[in-house]
């Protein structure tokens, strides 16, 4: 469990030491020269993928007839962007698991404030095409309520909306973190602090009275910035926007790691109190990659919230980010692409276990959850690096 629990990372330099401190610090700990952020050939193949995807999907959805090999169906581009919804989030997660040594088990709760937060605009789309045609929404009319609670002011414009899917869950992130780490909770009790911090998060939305759609939350949804939230154009460009986001946050999160700031999140991870001993204050530096961290997830879950069609608290569900864990152990922590290829890997196996063996996934997910750690403590990024480490040796 210890290697799952380890804890430390830091963010931005409250105290700059000296460059010869610096200088020691990295001999001392053994940091790596910088990387570059990407070589000549991961842009290119990055470059070639963004103009396969942004010229292919909208044919194959748009253009290609339903009974051409070449069509996407409605059913497919929801599922991929699901699947890339999730990937943002375990990247997210890398970060501060990964290379920062904070094993998060309550980043589902930033996942489900995006969506929430895009959640409300959308349930002001809605307006009087509602059920009881009036301008609140459904839930808060068979509630009995005249008016909107003050917290849902402004939502009714998709620019408002945005900067909530950015401002609640850096500002609470960045609340929590800042008390956590300012008392140095680390370790198992910090995952457990994260996990109790989902749970009761969970347990205030299931209320009626918070105005958040209590049990049923935020569904049936009409439009998006006044186009038909089902309708093909928009799911379209819904999985271009969410394909570009996951590009976006792994060059970002690459930029964050491969940096002076990120060197010095590995070193605190490896060795926070000989890194306070040469003057760099690890509070700073941990609180900056938890709120970035914690802004992707919100990201994330705001373009899962439209293309799925429904938010409710069981997405705050402690389950749910467990499970984000178990996506970055299998592909493999502390190396960005792994954590999207397990977010592929696992969910694509549930999407098949739920469809023909619903009663075994639990199993299923419990089994990968004991077997990684023993047979795959490095995720399977671990093997392919293995395997290109053995061809280059032959």
């Amino acid at each position: 469990m210890t290697a799952l629990t380890d804890s430390l990372s830091n963010a931005s330099a409250a105290a700059t030491p000296p460059a010869a401190a610096r200088v020691q610090a990295g001999f001392a700990l053994g940091l790596p020269p910088r990387p570059a952020l990407l070589s000549r050939r991961a842009w290119l193949a990055l470059v070639v993928l963004c103009i396969a995807i942004g010229a292919g999907v909208p044919l194959a959805a748009l253009v290609a007839p339903e009974s051409s090999a070449f069509h996407l169906s409605a059913y497919a581009m929801t599922l991929a962007g699901k699947l890339m919804c999730y990937a943002i989030a375990a990247l997210a997660l890398d970060l501060v698991w990964g290379y920062c040594g904070i094993l998060s088990l309550g980043h589902g709760l930033f996942f489900a404030l995006g969506g929430y937060a895009i959640g409300m605009y959308l349930m002001r789309e809605i307006g009087r095409d509602g059920k009881y045609g009036s301008d609140l929404p459904d839930f808060m009319v068979f509630l009995d309520w005249h008016q909107l609670p003050w917290y849902w002011s402004g939502t009714q414009h998709l620019a408002v909306a945005l900067l909530l899917v950015v401002l609640v869950p850096a500002v609470l992130a960045w609340v929590f973190g800042f008390f956590t780490f300012r008392s140095r909770v680390k370790g198992v009790y910090l995952s457990i602090i994260t996990q109790a911090l989902t749970f009761a998060a969970m347990l205030l939305f299931y209320r009626n009275e918070t105005g958040f759609g209590g049990n049923n939350g935020f569904t049936d949804f009409k439009r998006i910035a006044g186009f038909s939230v089902t309708s093909p154009g928009t799911r379209t460009v819904l999985f271009l926007l969410t394909f570009a986001a996951l590009v976006l946050a792994f060059v970002a999160a690459r930029a964050i790691v491969t940096s002076k700031l990120g060197r010095v999140v590995t070193a605190v991870r490896d060795g926070e109190t000989r890194l306070m001993f040469l003057g760099y204050s690890p509070l700073a530096y941990k609180l900056f990659v938890w709120t970035a961290s914690a802004v992707l997830c919100g990201i994330a879950g705001a373009l899962y919230v439209p293309q799925v069609g429904i938010i409710n608290p069981g997405e705050m569900s402690p389950g749910n980010s467990i499970e984000m864990a178990i996506w970055v152990a299998v592909g493999g922590r502390g190396t960005l692409i792994g954590p999207i290829v397990g977010a592929f890997a696992v969910n694509g196996a549930k999407s098949f276990f739920t469809a023909y063996f619903a009663e075994y996934w639990l199993f299923f997910l419990g089994l990968i959850f004991v077997l990684v750690p023993l047979l795959l403590p490095r995720g399977i990024m671990g093997l392919v690096e293995a395997a290109i480490a053995k061809g280059k040796r032959a």
